[in-house]
């Protein structure tokens, strides 16, 4: 069962708003459910109702009725559905979320279930064949990558990774990125001023998008490759003044300034990067192994699409992943048993293989990996560009006092006129220290 082309708009719009979660303000529309009564044969078949909150393009609710002999109960996400459903100790017995993000947040208030008896038992989900991803699924009560598990992602990318398209490279007569060697942001922001096409003063085609996964991301990671961290030691504050975070957010004000791709001042208004890629509008797009899924669904842009290393702001090499999107089971489920039976079938049944085959990610098992398409040209090179990448995948601890998204909604408040006014780098980074942290510090007063 391979992810369907359709379902590449919802998982980006998913990860996008995926650190939105308890507390957060609802997205536009109501939750909706979905009761399927079709379960497999037995005098068992039905006995139990499994309520999955996801995409409806992550589950064929049908295929798990049969295969688990369960009632599955689908519920649309959304985040102030699931507080109120938290809060009142009815949670769903599954819920989509972001290891990258939601693992420390949801962990910290003691709303998720400790997975470890369950994989410790587990002969389909081994925790030897665990890819080190999973390991933003753990927390310990102060950060990620240690302590218990929590979760389990369905797929990844190192999402700093370029796609690109060599017809747009060959018409600038540019050269092409390196498959081994990553490119510095100072490159890559040249590359994109020569990428960009513009007319009557607007730009026609972006030279490159380096916020699909939000610009707290980039940051992130960028602060991150320049040998430093966005958050303290104690995940309580953000510091943008520091060396390594101030290198960053100088880089991402002069990618604003320059107009050259999607921004907080001007958002692309196609609302993510594959139909802008696909329309030859966008040269390159940071988006990681997972949008090779959406390139195989037009043999035109595969034949001219390229994958690249992720680029580095310092000497510290590191591919990091934003979002590690999979399930994790609430601690006030009812249904915890058929809950993990669901895992076992999610993760390493014929979903699993499905996905791992369809290219929309890497697989979370390392036994899939091998599962990983390589039949066309363009597939064989991302194939091999992602094996090398491997080595430089490192976690990044998030805060478990404030959510992405919040912290994005501070980056669009403050960036748009800071760039139109001509803000120093060094007071535009005060701006965010003082919003975020008081954010964060809200966040860590609820916990006390």
């Amino acid at each position: 069962m391979s992810v369907p082309a359709t379902g590449s708009l919802d998982r980006r719009r998913f990860l996008t708003y995926s650190g939105a979660a308890l507390g957060a303000a609802a997205l536009s529309g109501c939750a909706a459910s979905v009761d399927d009564g079709s379960g497999g044969t037995g005098s068992k078949s039905g006995s139990t109702t499994l309520t999955v909150m996801c995409q409806k393009e992550d589950l064929d609710i049908k295929a798990a009725g049969k295969a688990l002999g369960l009632k599955i109960r689908y519920l649309q996400p959304d985040p102030a559905k699931l507080n109120a459903l938290l809060a009142a100790k009815t949670p769903p017995d599954v819920v989509l979320g972001s290891g990258a993000t939601d693992a420390p947040y949801f962990a910290a208030r003691n709303l998720m279930t400790d997975l470890d008896p369950y994989f410790a038992k587990s002969t389909v989900l081994k925790r030897s064949d665990l890819d080190p991803v999973n390991d933003l699924w753990r927390y310990d009560g102060s950060k990620q990558g240690a302590g218990p598990r929590y979760g389990m992602a369905k797929d990844y990318s190192q999402d700093q990774m370029i796609w690109y398209r060599t017809d747009l490279f060959e018409a600038a007569k540019v050269d092409l990125p390196s498959e081994t060697e990553p490119l510095s942001y100072e490159e890559l922001l040249d590359l994109g001023k020569r990428l960009v096409k513009r007319r009557l003063g607007k730009v026609k085609v972006y030279g490159l998008n380096v916020t699909g996964l939000g610009s707290f991301s980039s940051l992130l990671g960028m602060t991150a490759s320049a040998g430093g961290s966005v958050f303290a030691e104690d995940l309580s504050s953000v510091d943008f003044s520091s060396p390594e975070a101030l290198k960053a957010l100088k880089w991402m004000l002069e990618y604003t300034k320059a107009d050259i791709g999607p921004s907080t001042v001007n958002p692309n208004p196609d609302g993510w990067d594959w139909p802008t890629f696909q329309a030859g509008r966008m040269a390159m797009a940071t988006d990681g192994y997972w949008f090779g899924g959406a390139i195989a669904g037009d043999p035109k842009v595969a034949e001219v699409s390229r994958l690249a290393p992720a680029p580095q702001l310092g000497s510290s090499r590191i591919s990091p992943c934003f979002g590690a999107t999979g399930f994790w089971i609430p601690k006030e489920s009812k249904n915890k048993d058929a809950a993990w039976k669901f895992f076992e079938w999610f993760f390493g049944g014929e979903p699993a293989q499905g996905r791992a085959a369809g290219g929309w990610g890497v697989p979370s098992l390392k036994s899939l990996r091998e599962k990983m398409p390589q039949d066309k040209p363009y597939q064989k090179q991302a194939f091999e560009v992602q094996e090398q990448e491997f080595a430089y995948f490192k976690p990044l601890t998030f805060t478990p006092y404030a959510q992405k998204d919040a912290l994005d909604g501070v980056i669009s408040k403050v960036l748009p006129g800071a760039v139109k006014s001509g803000t120093s780098a060094g007071k535009v980074a005060d701006e965010l220290n003082k919003q975020m942290n008081a954010l964060i510090a809200k966040g860590k007063d609820v916990l006390g």
